[in-house]
């Protein structure tokens, strides 16, 4: 009998964290996050982490796990996944991967590429072209130097460009070679998969509900805490929704309301960009929603059951 495994992935807001605490509660399940920035220590507030009353139902993993001065990738957070999914598993529990970083759950379903690191010297060397030449000509030498790039990324795409010039330099096979060669480490799993499609005026109004709840919860205290930790501008906790407005409402750029109606324009680019994700990336996964919990806790149990 094949072991099960449940994603369960949706916009930011889209109510994923209730839904997680239900499934497990019926299933004899335990949840393990899938959002990369709920992953971090010092943001509970701004990532919406799971309170309290989540975490004291059914056991938790990753969340909270990793301080925002450490930088941490897809690939650190997939060989922390696997521990914890076969923890689940020898517990004789389900286990129910939750979140909303499309990236995350591609591992999981698709696996990740062995690609060698590359190194500190090439990255510069890759990053100083592409600011001389410009994305537009910068695109046309990737092309020549990678032709099965072309179609598959966008000349804006300033990463991937990026990312798939250096690889086809550093190694001499594209980006695609490696992608290729990549497969599922879950293969012997029964994946069980959910999307929570919730129509955009609701998510709208849940978004801002949401960004109040965040202030009464002090979220500019996390923030002010943050700013003293002087973590690396590149690292990824940088880019959390509300750590740029709130620090220019603390600067003075903004008041109160103006801070507040950019986090939640943000958040709903945001959420924009995951259903975008969702359409190109999890054509196959089941897209559930019911304005009345219980019927999309009934669907949801149809499909995971």
């Amino acid at each position: 009998m094949s072991k099960k495994l449940i994603l369960l992935a949706g916009p930011t807001a889209s109510g994923k964290s209730d839904l997680a605490v239900k499934l497990a509660k019926k299933l004899n399940g335990e949840i393990i996050n899938a959002d990369s920035m709920q992953i971090f220590k010092e943001f509970s507030i701004l990532s919406s982490r799971p309170s309290l009353s989540h975490t004291s139902k059914v056991k938790h993993h990753l969340y909270g796990t990793v301080t925002v001065k450490k930088h941490f990738s897809v690939g650190d957070w997939l060989k922390q996944v696997k521990v914890k999914i076969n923890f689940c598993v020898k517990k004789k529990k389900i286990p129910i991967v939750v979140g909303g970083t499309g990236l995350y759950f591609n591992t999981i379903t698709k696996g990740i590429s062995k690609i060698p690191e590359i190194d500190f010297k090439t990255r510069i060397k890759v990053r100083n072209l592409y600011k001389k030449l410009g994305f537009k000509k910068f695109y046309y030498r990737l092309i020549k130097l990678d032709p099965k790039v072309e179609g598959r990324i966008l000349p804006t795409d300033t990463q991937r460009v990026q990312r798939a010039y250096e690889v086809k330099l550093k190694t001499k096979k594209s980006l695609y070679d490696w992608f290729e060669k990549t497969k599922s480490d879950f293969l012997e799993f029964d994946i069980r998969k959910i999307y929570i499609d919730i129509p955009r005026d609701i998510l709208i109004k849940k978004i801002s509900i949401r960004t109040e709840q965040m202030f009464k919860k002090k979220c500019i205290d996390e923030v002010k805490k943050f700013n003293n930790l002087k973590v690396n501008k590149s690292f990824s906790a940088n880019k959390l929704i509300g750590v740029q407005e709130i620090r220019d409402y603390l600067k003075g750029f903004t008041n109160m309301e103006q801070c507040k109606d950019l986090i939640n324009i943000k958040t709903r680019q945001y959420a924009k960009r995951q259903n975008t994700w969702a359409r190109g990336h999890m054509k196959n996964w089941n897209k559930l929603y019911s304005k009345n919990f219980s019927n999309l806790l009934k669907k949801s149990l149809k499909v995971v059951t």
